[in-house]
């Protein structure tokens, strides 16, 4: 047996450890009771520890030094260099502080709920110092010389994009948007929105999540719906992909949190059967993950010709509601541009605003020491100058993500990099295909599997500079979204871009 082979036993052995870990936190969102969590954080803890003690094993060690001498695929070196990133990751966090935060982990994003509930950030402020400070402690351990400790995080979840890369991305959004913004917010010209609120039985909302999630490519043979407080999506592996949504009042919030998901699960689904279960086998990163479902949710999802073909089921559907409003009148209302708090219900145009943000005060709290007790107020400050509308109580503004809650420092930047990396790939796509013509036609397969060629197949083989510049023929270039919104935008209020 080689050596690769006998390491594929140990990285299968990994992956089970972690697959009932992601079914842990699948329950937990959906269909747990309340009184479970506490003990079920401990057996999540157990498998934390089960799965480091193996990925950081001399076993595992010797075995990845043995791969380099021989001759590998070049999906199995991915494999044993994705393998040697991880174990360089948890060898340097001792095992009784890396269980402790799992632990940690697992309660604090209850105390969190709790606490957005009864709108009280100060009852989570102790609990968020000490993610703060694990947080900071295992970047330390990982640090390479001179590396900031920040950069150590954002790596994690974006290679390559560090705060010197971000700063003059978020630098850009900042300059060109929050001005624009404000023209948009002057324009006479107004969209009629209130039709999309009221009384939407559940009952034909759920009806209607599933038809778009199929419709737009999610294979319900290879995964399932269900409801869940904030949406997601987690797998197994490419034959158990898994999202969620919520309903509400607000036709258009569910119906597209649903888009949003079924792109990250399509994605998950178009990982190759030889990549799943492991270390590669899924998504290149965050960011493009979040480059398909913001590509399915936006770019193509908000677009007129996206409805041609879809909107007679939603009139079917809701007659009393939407029966007398056109479909024009339909597309203006959900590309409605209104500076609001809540990131995860913003418009197309300030989400990124919402990100940056989150983007600068995560800069604040690792790299500045900023005390935690400040945030609700520079939150709300921020908010003002960027998005003119400053929130009531903190469950509408620093408590309203579960992130810090999970550790998650780091991640906020992916979703705008996901908002750029999309409008990039449009822009080459437009080159090739008549996106437009294939939409209106109800040719969507034709898109989801031009994505599937270019992104989904290669699962973590390639980075995100990688992916774009094999489909694009370019490095990042974020001036394409910048383009891509003002363009947009200044057509539908009538101002200059």
């Amino acid at each position: 047996m080689s050596a690769y082979q006998k390491l594929s036993e140990w990285l299968e052995r990994a992956m089970a450890f972690q697959t009932a870990m992601v079914l842990f936190e699948w329950d937990n969102e959906t269909l747990a009771p309340e009184e479970a969590g506490a003990y079920t954080a401990r057996m999540q803890g157990a498998l934390s520890a089960a799965y480091q003690e193996i990925m950081v094993s001399d076993e595992v060690k010797q075995l990845l030094e043995q791969c380099k001498e021989e001759a590998l695929s070049e999906v199995e070196r991915a494999i044993v260099r994705e393998a040697e990133e991880e174990r360089l990751q948890l060898v340097c966090i001792p095992p009784e502080e890396y269980r402790e935060f799992q632990e940690l982990v697992s309660a604090s994003t209850r105390i969190w709920a709790k606490a957005r509930r009864e709108q009280d950030f100060e009852s989570f402020a102790p609990t968020l110092e000490k993610l703060i400070a694990c947080q900071k402690r295992f970047a330390g351990y990982r640090a390479k010389d001179g590396q900031k400790l920040y950069d150590v995080m954002l790596d994690t979840y974006e290679k390559g994009f560090t705060m010197e890369k971000l700063d003059g991305f978020f630098d850009l959004l900042k300059q060109e948007l929050v001005p624009f913004l404000k023209q948009i917010k002057e324009s006479p010209v107004q969209m009629e929105d209130g039709f999309l609120s009221g009384d939407y039985p559940e009952d034909r909302q759920r009806e209607l999540a599933e038809y778009l999630a199929e419709y737009v490519g999610f294979d319900f043979r290879k995964g399932v719906m269900a409801v869940s407080a904030h949406p997601f999506t987690t797998n197994l592996h490419n034959h158990d992909v898994r999202i969620t949504t919520h309903y509400s009042d607000r036709v258009d919030s569910s119906l597209f949190s649903v888009i949003h998901e079924a792109g990250h699960g399509i994605y998950e689904m178009g990982v190759p059967d030889e990549l799943t279960q492991t270390l590669v086998g899924q998504g290149a990163s965050m960011g493009m993950h979040e480059s398909q479902s913001r590509f399915f949710e936006n770019i193509i999802g908000r677009k007129e010709a996206f409805w041609v073909p879809l909107y007679g089921k939603m009139q079917e559907l809701f007659p009393e509601q939407l029966g007398n409003v056109s479909r024009e009148a339909f597309v203006k209302a959900i590309n409605k541009v209104t500076p609001g708090l809540i990131r995860t219900e913003a418009d197309e145009l300030t989400y990124s605003l919402h990100v940056l943000v989150r983007y600068e005060l995560e800069k604040q709290l690792i790299e500045e020491d900023l005390d935690v007790r400040e945030l609700p107020k520079l939150w709300a400050e921020k908010y003002e100058e960027y998005l003119g509308v400053r929130p009531e109580h903190e469950a509408e503004g620093v408590l309203q993500d579960i992130h810090w809650s999970q550790g998650s420092f780091g991640y906020f930047p992916s979703y705008a990099l996901g908002s750029a990396f999309g409008a990039q790939m449009y822009a080459s796509m437009e080159k090739k295909l008549n996106c437009s013509q294939l939409l209106e036609d109800g040719r969507i397969s034709v898109i989801r599997e031009y994505l599937r060629e270019h992104i989904h197949r290669y699962g973590k083989l390639k980075t995100s500079r990688e992916l774009l510049m094999n489909m694009t023929g370019e490095d990042f270039n974020p001036r394409y979204y910048v383009d891509y919104l003002k363009e947009k935008y200044g057509k539908l209020y009538q101002v200059q871009a």
